[in-house]
């Protein structure tokens, strides 16, 4: 599906750039963000205008570090409007200090995440989500990867065990170490899904960002394929840029056929920009949107 608004049906682009209240829902769960439709004016009227649009759900990496009248607030307009709440992010990486290494045997760096997942539950509760992102962390670059694997695994049956209490889904996120995060270590798809098949428990699955995916490896609909049973949500962006379907290389047509073939009902995350600035960029996303779900 490369290429640029030629690509998108010029009936889709004029519809959404005459969007009024109440338009058809979409018939998959695409979730907006903050910032998606950021010349409507705050979080809440974002919401609203998500809904309005068709959106049935939203997704917050932020959200944990929200204060919790703001979490508050969310959750009610999420309620109003009959949106589901997608990822919020429970444990975040210092980035800039390549932390934490999961994999070292550092007890104190796993307690610190597995309180952090703590602290994330009555963030989602407030919010009814149901999913929480988890990065398993850096690579140590003195212990073998084997062993790294061995402990992260260990992690996560911990952080699993939260979870499962309290009713959540915790998916870790692989990233990619091309363009976005150098020396992380859940770097892939098949590697989630490795780690998540010898935790055995369903509250760990794979969170399929496809943006980092496509840099990584590729090959998306046969990974998919193969790994489905272990991914619990996924999340859109294109590449080269992180933008709307439509402004890259990947095939989202065909993606979201395979995902209805699949009849996945879950939520898939907009995780990426806009193209264009201001209202001309949203108007352009829902286009996008528009095109792609009608595959």
């Amino acid at each position: 599906m490369a290429g640029t608004l030629a690509g998108i049906g010029a009936a889709s682009y004029a519809r959404a750039a005459g969007a009024s209240r109440n338009a058809a829902r979409f018939s998959l769960k695409f979730a907006p963000h903050e910032g998606s439709f950021a010349s409507r004016g705050g979080l809440i009227e974002q919401i609203a205008y998500a809904a309005d649009q068709g959106f049935t759900a939203w997704e917050d990496n932020e959200a944990a570090a929200r204060p919790v009248a703001q979490q508050e607030a969310m959750g009610k307009a999420l309620r109003q409007r009959g949106m589901t709440m997608g990822v919020l992010v429970a444990s975040m990486p210092k980035w800039s200090q390549y932390r934490p290494l999961l994999g070292s045997g550092d007890r104190s760096e796993q307690d610190a995440m597995l309180a952090d997942i703590r602290r994330s539950v009555d963030v989602a509760k407030r919010l009814d989500a149901k999913w929480m992102t988890v990065v398993t962390g850096f690579m140590d670059p003195k212990v073998p990867v084997d062993i790294q694997t061995a402990r992260i695994i260990e992690v996560m049956r911990r952080a699993g065990d939260i979870a499962a209490q309290n009713g959540l889904i915790l998916v870790m996120e692989p990233l990619n170490t091309i363009t976005n995060h150098p020396n992380i270590f859940m770097r892939t798809i098949p590697q989630g899904y490795a780690i998540a098949t010898a935790v055995a428990n369903p509250a760990v699955k794979v969170l399929a960002d496809l943006y980092h995916a496509q840099i990584q490896a590729g090959n998306l609909i046969p990974t998919l394929e193969t790994c489905w049973s272990e991914v619990a949500y996924i999340q859109f962006g294109d590449n080269p840029g992180r933008l709307e379907p439509s402004t890259g290389e990947i095939n989202h047509h065909n993606i979201v056929r395979w995902l209805k073939g699949r009849r996945y009902d879950g939520v898939i995350g907009m995780e990426h920009g806009n193209s264009l600035a201001g209202r001309a960029g949203e108007d352009r996303l829902i286009a996008a949107y528009r095109e792609i779900d009608a595959a």
